[in-house]
């Protein structure tokens, strides 16, 4: 530690003295992985009533105050709010004079890297960007989440070492990204994660019309599957329909989505070009097959 407590730069950040900005589902869950860890979670703050509840459940004890005393009382501070809050909340510590100079001030977006630290970065702090792949629920199970994910880290080159070892102590894998492809980093995951979730709910009630009472229980064999495939084998596992060219039978979804679910039919057409290009990439799916297979999206988006 420097003269002042702050870590050194590269140092491994034994017992430091956490602090939590935005203590909503990832701040407490990443709070109580760093205080099992050794580290001292000294001080949080919250808004809402739930975030409230949810500290004295599982930071029994730890100090609730204003964003400037949680930041002058630790040596790490985790901002964990809202992406479009973030922005704000840095510019307003910077403007006030919050006592960021040489302590490390982590946030856990997966849009925002470092840049938008650079207020407090400019005051003396030392930023890391540390964003959890994992979805929330604010259940106590939350923390066990955390073992064996990867973890998207963008720090300065000093700082790599500290930004690595807390990403371990938290039971996560750092993968470093880069300043410029954090954009593309979170629009990566943001698809993947919650448009899957959209997915399969829409997929389910289109079971349900067709007279399936459980379709949780029908889908989660073969989406487990495929999801087991797309991971390991990536476009060699693509099977189905339009992979195979079978343009009748795309027609034929076309015309009962268009008749029972015309909300969905506007993203089957949108997938089914995405998986035709990469059949047609992959060398599965001939161009012929995909000349009458476009053919029939062609026209059923008109």
């Amino acid at each position: 530690m420097n003269a002042d407590n702050s870590p050194i730069p590269g140092e491994h950040p034994a017992r430091l003295r956490v602090g939590v900005v935005g203590a909503g589902r990832v701040g407490t869950a990443l709070a109580v992985a760093l205080g099992r860890a050794g580290h001292d979670v000294v001080a949080v703050s919250a808004v809402s009533d739930a975030s409230v509840r949810r500290i004295e459940q599982r930071l029994p004890g730890v100090s609730i105050g204003r964003p400037p005393e949680v930041v002058a009382s630790a040596d790490l501070v985790l901002m964990t709010v809202p992406d479009d809050v973030l922005p704000g909340l840095v510019s307003g510590l910077a403007a006030t004079g919050a006592a960021v100079q040489g302590r490390l001030i982590a946030h856990a977006s997966g849009r925002h890297g470092l840049g938008v630290l650079d207020p407090v970065t400019a005051a003396g702090a030392l930023p890391l960007a540390l964003h959890p792949v994992m979805t929330f629920t604010g259940r106590p199970d939350d923390i066990d989440r955390l073992a064996g994910i990867s973890f998207g880290v963008t720090a300065p080159d000093p700082l790599r070492p500290v930004a690595e070892a807390l990403v371990v102590e938290m039971g996560g894998e750092p993968v470093f990204i880069a300043e410029e492809h954090r954009d593309l980093y979170h629009a990566a995951l943001a698809s993947g994660a919650n448009y899957l979730v959209t997915l399969v709910t829409a997929v389910s009630d289109l079971l349900r019309d067709a007279g399936v009472a459980q379709p949780a229980r029908m889908l989660a064999p073969l989406l487990s599957a495929a999801l087991d495939n797309a991971l390991r084998l990536g476009d060699a596992a693509l099977t189905g329909p339009v992979a195979r060219g079978d343009a009748d039978t795309v027609a034929s979804h076309v015309s009962a989505l268009r008749a029972d679910a015309p909300e969905v039919l506007p993203a089957y057409l949108a997938l089914a070009r995405l998986t035709a290009d990469r059949a047609v990439a992959a060398g599965t799916l001939s161009a012929p097959d995909a000349q009458r297979l476009l053919g029939v999206l062609g026209g059923a988006s008109r």
